[in-house]
């Protein structure tokens, strides 16, 4: 198995999108998208840029694509203006079960647009196997806390044997501990996590619940031997200083570190740009 983390925020564009490649090939949360505004400003041509490689190298990819997952239907998961899942499997978060009105809303859209032009599943705690690679979804988690409006999402286990992979996406944390036992219950080589949303501190996203997101991280990196955390918590400047505990273990980077690229924080540094 060979994993390919396509786009994210330490990448310079929302998302948390990740190719892997085996006997069939996987797309997990094919799409990447920009903060409409941060620090009250619209996103900034090098955002702009940045999105459009991004969004050409997911359509690139997902022509070699067999099996898409969506885990959530915010927009930086998931893209229903593009059609390259039209003849493609589709397994996706549960469009009218633990789901929010927001999501729900637009689940119904990808739904109506895609059930009849895609095979499309609905894969909330199921497991399906595709030559030889099993691919296991969790039952739905907070997208952040228990008390979150935001929705669920639903976590991803790749395992052809060789190689397990684990896309726990929008977890905020993990926040909750649950979310955090599932993940090293699932034993994977490599987690690929979203990591807390630091950059509301005091605001949406509150110290107790950072407390628990590092409780939670440092038991994920003790028994997980690469984590992979971006997204959310790559919105933040202070990231690694918020997260200082979690980062005296030499096992938690970033996408753009796994890539071996330049960290691109673009949307935390929109007021520079």
């Amino acid at each position: 198995m060979k994993i390919y983390p396509v786009a994210s925020d330490s990448l310079g564009v929302r998302s948390l999108s990740l190719f892997i490649e085996s006997r069939i090939n996987i797309f997990i949360d094919p799409s990447a998208a920009l903060g409409p505004y941060r620090y009250g400003l619209p996103p900034k041509p090098p955002e702009i840029e940045a999105l459009a490689r991004y969004k050409e190298e997911i359509r690139r990819l997902a022509n070699e694509t067999d099996v898409f997952v969506i885990s959530h239907y915010h927009y930086d998961h998931y893209d229903p203006d593009e059609e390259f899942y039209t003849g493609k499997i589709v397994l996706a978060k549960h469009w009218k079960e633990k789901i929010n009105y927001s999501q729900k809303k637009r689940a119904y859209v990808f739904h109506e647009k895609f059930a009849d032009k895609c095979d499309l599943r609905y894969v909330d705690g199921g497991r399906y196997e595709f030559e030889g690679v099993n691919i296991k979804f969790s039952q739905p988690f907070p997208h952040g806390n228990e008390r979150t409006r935001l929705g669920f999402v639903i976590m991803t286990t790749v395992d052809d044997g060789d190689m397990c992979v684990l896309h726990a996406s929008d977890v905020e944390g993990p926040i909750v501990e649950e979310a955090a036992d599932y993940i090293i219950s699932e034993n994977p080589d490599i987690a690929v996590i979203d990591g807390p949303a630091t950059y509301f501190l005091g605001y949406r996203f509150s110290h107790v619940d950072l407390e628990r997101s590092i409780k939670n991280l440092v038991r994920i990196a003790e028994n997980v031997p690469r984590v992979i955390l971006d997204h959310h918590l790559l919105r933040d400047l202070k990231y690694r200083e918020r997260l200082n505990e979690v980062y005296e273990y030499d096992n938690v980077l970033t996408f753009a570190e796994f890539k071996g690229e330049p960290i691109n924080m673009l949307e935390a540094h929109r007021k520079d740009l």
